[in-house]
């Protein structure tokens, strides 16, 4: 079977500065119409680009090499090196949304797979740990954990729309599940002015610093069970977006707390229902990687059913990535955008969840 054409390209909208209670002009705004209407935002890799990945992960394989261990040095991919540049671009820069295909999964084990993973993804960002466990390569995969006590990745719990705590998200696909756990993105810029057009006093009201409560995770030096942050928040005329997720409604009980007045609530109940009108289901499939930018992008999950057998179950890879400090974010952002980790964390990769 031919491979499909490459119809990849860089976004060529302008980016002009920006500020709470003016429309953004940023190409991260995107509508599924016409994000849907052509595959610009997909990279198909070429014969070429496959068999370099392919050579590099024998090469990982042959020298023994840990996972983390993998990096640009010794996971050269002179051909598509430049190309993730560019991927690294668009995301940081551009629509803030990239899907890869043609990673030949069915010629892979578990473990060249994730190599294959991690030395694509070393050239977009820094992996950064996801949990106090350390992992810096991590697995969305139900584990029968109940979404009320733990976090949603080990769970076939629906997740509304969010962003996680990194510049990039990468999930890598090994399987699909039976039925549902569609992973679905919207444009975060686009919500934004959609809420402006629509009600702009609501929109304004996003732009407080709600208290959201902590997890048991550790970050860095945090101390208090709570971190403020707005939902739409601009710096040095750079849009960040929060996602409106549980750890709102929890910080609600903390001591201290302020209670949401009603327009706040109003605000809050129009971005959560917007966002799922705004959303496009993106194409993952077995061996694809898909990577979004969290400041411009909110990503959720439908529910799922699962297969019977252990081996088909629903199971991504998943990295956080940190680009260095390509964008600018305000300081209470980018605080959580460095990883979880304390003193004593030791860094891993394991090759399947735990």
């Amino acid at each position: 079977m031919p491979m499909a054409e490459n119809t990849w390209k860089r976004s060529s909208l302008p980016r002009e500065p920006g500020e709470l209670g003016k429309p953004l002009v940023d190409p991260a705004e995107w509508y599924p119409k016409d994000i849907l209407a052509n595959d610009n935002w997909i990279y198909r890799l070429s014969k070429i680009e496959i068999a370099e990945i392919e050579a590099a992960v024998a090469a990982v394989e042959s020298q023994g090499l840990d996972i983390k261990d993998v990096s640009r040095d010794n996971f050269p991919l002179p051909t598509l090196a430049p190309r993730l540049q560019e991927m690294q671009d668009e995301l940081m820069e551009g629509r803030g949304i990239v899907l890869i295909k043609g990673i030949p999964i069915e010629r892979m084990n578990r473990l060249q797979y994730a190599a294959a993973f991690w030395g694509v993804s070393v050239y977009i960002g820094r992996a950064l740990s996801q949990n106090r466990q350390g992992h810096l390569l991590g697995h969305v995969k139900d584990i029968g954990g109940d979404y009320a006590k733990t976090r949603g990745y080990k769970t076939r719990s629906h997740m509304a729309f969010h962003c996680d705590q990194a510049d990039v998200l990468g999930l890598g696909c090994i399987h699909n599940a039976k039925k549902g756990g569609e992973h679905l993105v919207c444009s975060a810029v686009t919500l934004y002015n959609e809420m402006l057009r629509r009600r702009p006093d609501l929109a304004k009201e996003l732009g407080w610093k709600f208290y959201r409560q902590l997890s048991t995770e550790k970050h860095p030096g945090q101390k208090d069970p709570w971190i403020r942050q707005g939902i739409f928040n601009f710096h040095e005329g750079y849009f960040a977006v929060r996602g409106v997720s549980s750890a709102l409604r929890k910080g609600q009980s903390l001591p201290g707390v302020p209670k949401f007045t009603s327009a706040q609530e109003e605000a809050l109940q129009m971005f959560r229902d917007i966002a799922p009108e705004l959303a496009i289901e993106v194409p993952i499939d077995h061996g694809d990687i898909s990577y979004v930018m969290n400041h411009v992008t909110l990503h959720s999950r439908t529910d799922f059913e699962d297969w019977p057998e252990p081996e088909r179950r629903r199971h991504l890879l998943r990295l956080w990535m940190n680009t260095g400090d390509r964008r600018p974010l305000p300081p209470e952002i980018h605080k959580f955008t460095q990883g979880i980790f304390d003193e004593t964390t030791e860094f891993v990769t394991p090759l399947d969840a735990e």
